[in-house]
């Protein structure tokens, strides 16, 4: 019999491996993620003046991330926090924080603040007097793009997904519907994949993995707050886990892990560095899969294709004894659409993978994933929800 959990909510799906979790070290996160599976009453769709309002907003919605593209380049979360004083600045005072020269246009940089306060990037603090003054602070969201003190930030994640090469695709994003054999991206950059790409361009994949680390660190310190999943386990295996990075933070907090194995493409492994308790292998994760207690992957499944994904879980089954299990961690798609920030996030999500890396990779649901892991041979399955946006689904043998 396929088995399945879950926290918070239980909700028993059609795949009999099923059991759902909701794990959370924070009651916010819990009332969320609860939101999500039981939604309020439906919203009565805007007409008139609302509907026209609404795809006027839609139409110039390419404001928002190339606003935020533009804070970030200009570092303006950094000049604004200042080391934690978080002082509401003026755009005026802001400008030689971010251009030493003090040349720049405080007016034209208002207007994009302004605008990201709309969407909560910022706070706004108007102060009335001769003259109307507006200054601002970073918000909880704005918090986010401050480098910490290891470099990183959500910042780079933005900008990653803002480069040109990435830009031109967003054009031809219906020649997905039209040809699904081609990605936009390929059509729109002469015949190159994006993977392809950050293999001949340095600065595309470096700021490729600076993006995965900035959003990888505080999701993993999350995931090893709340999940359990680990114990027991003495040599685990991280497939496609680049320069090692989970594997190191994994095993500083599980102790009793002997081995890490950290499996990636050879080139990709050659530049790894030395990590205590971790060795790395190169390969190839659709020919084997280093044998393991565990196999571990972090957004990994999500760009490939359903008969791929159970490719890679079947070499995963293959790895692991009786008993082991696969813990993957991606995003998942709830069965109802609805207005929320998360399904929203996640919806988004789901068509960038689609434009940029695989025209038929995507997002999917528990139910999706449930069947996947049945396909595969694991005997049970188990969500837990431990973040708004990423899942860790565990496939037991």
């Amino acid at each position: 019999m396929y088995h399945v959990t879950n926290i918070h909510t239980p909700k028993r799906l059609n795949c009999p491996l099923h059991s759902l979790m909701v794990i959370s070290t924070d009651t916010s996160n819990q009332a969320e993620n609860t939101k999500m599976e039981t939604p309020d009453a439906e919203t009565p769709p805007p007409t008139g003046n609302a509907a026209r309002l609404a795809i006027m907003e839609l139409a110039n919605m390419i404001s928002v991330p190339m606003s935020l593209n533009a804070v970030v380049r200009l570092n303006v979360a950094d000049a604004i926090w200042q080391n934690g004083s978080n002082k509401p600045l003026s755009a005026a005072e802001i400008i030689p924080l971010i251009l030493p020269s003090g040349a720049g246009d405080p007016e034209n940089l208002q207007r994009i603040l302004r605008m990201l306060t709309s969407y909560g990037v910022f706070n706004e603090h108007i102060i009335s007097g001769d003259t109307l003054q507006r200054r601002y602070s970073l918000t909880e969201i704005g918090k986010t793009l401050v480098t910490d003190e290891n470099g990183l930030s959500y910042g780079a994640y933005v900008l990653q997904h803002h480069q040109e090469e990435l830009m031109k695709a967003w054009g031809v994003v219906h020649e997905a519907v039209v040809d699904s054999s081609t990605e936009p991206f390929v059509k729109a950059n002469g015949g190159e994949t994006a993977y392809g790409l950050y293999g001949k361009k340095p600065e595309m994949n470096d700021l490729m993995l600076k993006a995965m680390s900035g959003v990888t660190v505080p999701f993993m310190k999350v995931v090893l707050e709340g999940y359990d999943g680990f114990n027991g386990v003495e040599r685990l295996v991280d497939v496609g886990g680049s320069a090692g990075d989970c594997l190191r933070m994994i095993l500083q907090k599980h102790s009793h892990i002997k081995e890490g194995v950290n499996f990636d493409l050879p080139e990709v492994v050659a530049k790894a560095p030395k990590i205590d308790g971790v060795s790395h292998v190169g390969g190839d994760m659709f020919d084997s899969i280093p044998n393991g207690d565990a196999i571990f992957m972090k957004w990994i499944l999500t760009t490939w294709t359903d008969d791929e994904v159970k490719a890679i879980m079947t070499n995963c089954f293959k790895a692991i004894p009786i008993g082991g299990k696969l813990i993957a961690c991606e995003p998942v798609l709830p069965d109802e659409t609805n207005d929320s920030h998360r399904t929203r996030a996640l919806l988004e999500g789901d068509i960038f993978v689609m434009t940029i890396y695989r025209a038929k990779g995507k997002h999917r649901t528990e139910e999706e994933y449930c069947q996947l892991g049945k396909s595969a041979g694991f005997k049970s399955f188990r969500a837990v929800y431990i973040d708004h946006f990423y899942t860790l689904l565990e496939f037991g043998k």
